[in-house]
Formats: structure tokens, sequence, C-alpha cells
């Protein structure tokens, strides 16, 4: 089981790594809002949640695919 976590977990930190440089490097986090009212937080903070949320974000993916991975299929192959 903890093979499990660290398979699904190491490679979505590293793709949310990239994808905050991605997302930040086009996005001023000052510039930010929330259905349209600003974000009042510090702009470290900001950083802090979007890592957060794109780690989340792949790690459900991670999970996905290894759950996709373990379904049997049921169906016999076609000839």
């Amino acid at each position: 089981m903890t093979r499990l976590i660290m398979v699904v977990l190491w490679p979505s930190f590293l793709v949310a790594i990239v994808a905050e440089g991605f997302f930040f490097s086009l996005f001023d986090p000052a510039d930010l809002t929330l259905d349209g009212a600003e974000i009042d937080m510090p702009v470290l903070g900001v950083y802090t949640l979007g890592f957060f949320f794109f780690w989340t974000f792949c790690a459900l993916a991670s999970m996905l695919t290894c759950y996709l991975l373990e379904v049997k299929n049921t169906k016999k192959p076609a000839l």
C-alpha cells in the first residue's frame, strides 16, 4: 500500500511543480480574482494554494490511472 501511495504522489508532485511554473508564468498571483472579488492573500499564499491544487488534481489523475490498470477485463476478447 505504501508503494502504491508513493507511485501516485511522487509523479503527481513533480508534475504539479511544472504545472505551477507554467500557470504562474502566465498569470500574476496579485491579479487573480475569485468570482470577481480580489483574493485577499499574500502572493506566497496564492503560490502555496496553487501548488496544492495542482498536486491534488495530478494525484487524482494518477490514482485514476492506477485504478484503471487494476480493473480486470470481464469481457472475452473479440477474435
